[in-house]
């Protein structure tokens, strides 16, 4: 029976992108013509399809937009991520991948970020494609809440065994709706303390001392089936 590994990508992968934001903002814009005055808070754990949504309500905004607003998105953020705004790994993110693949886990994503968001921030930072298997992968582009991949991810991989990586509360609440394994790195904007408090099996402090934690609870997820 395979196994999959599916990792969140920004601050679990990658390291936040400091102005990564900005870019919906920039894509309503150029869609509707509606310039935001101030910058919106914190979205780690959302979705695109979350964002842009609270965006559009939040100007006023036809909901109508949504998907051109998508679609320029995925434009804006190829020409940033495979040019000056290249994003880097999180340490020790090539061996931990090679670690999970060689103990029989397959690499695929669950992400708030739609497939070409997800493809040219990794491939930007260094990674192949190659490194994860896209068709058991899933994706947020449309989600309007991060437990609706999370239930696509319990559907697409049915009496299959799969753990959620991630950095974030939200990874482990959508995580827990979907009754999917969480295992936690503190990698991102939340710390030890506030990923403790989730349903998170083990927390990793990064994927380098972490590493070990990480393949043994991997080891016992697969035991239990």
């Amino acid at each position: 029976m395979e196994s999959y590994a599916l990792w969140d990508i920004d601050g679990t992968l990658l390291k936040n992108g400091a102005k990564a934001g900005s870019l919906y903002d920039i894509a309503v814009a150029e869609v509707t013509g509606f310039v935001a005055g101030t910058a919106s808070p914190g979205e780690h754990g959302k979705t695109d399809g979350q964002i842009i949504s609270e965006r559009l309500a939040q100007y006023g905004l036809d909901p109508a937009h949504h998907s051109a607003v998508g679609a320029r998105l995925d434009e804006l953020s190829t020409e940033a991520n495979l040019g000056p705004n290249r994003r880097e790994l999180t340490a020790g993110v090539p061996e931990a991948l090679a670690a999970v693949a060689a103990a029989g886990w397959t690499n695929a994503l669950l992400t708030g970020n739609s497939p070409t968001r997800a493809r040219v921030k990794l491939v930007g930072a260094g990674l192949s494609e190659a490194d994860f298997d896209w068709d058991m992968s899933f994706f947020g582009q449309t989600a309007l809440k991060r437990s609706d991949i999370t239930a696509a991810a319990r559907v697409g991989l049915a009496g299959l065994t799969s753990v959620i990586i991630g950095d974030t509360p939200s990874d482990g609440s959508a995580a827990d709706a979907a009754g999917i394994p969480f295992i936690a790195v503190a990698t991102g904007v939340f710390d030890r303390s506030v990923l403790e408090a989730t349903s998170a099996r083990v927390v990793l402090d990064d994927l380098v001392s972490g590493l070990p934690g990480l393949l043994d609870e991997l080891k016992r997820i697969g035991s239990e089936g």
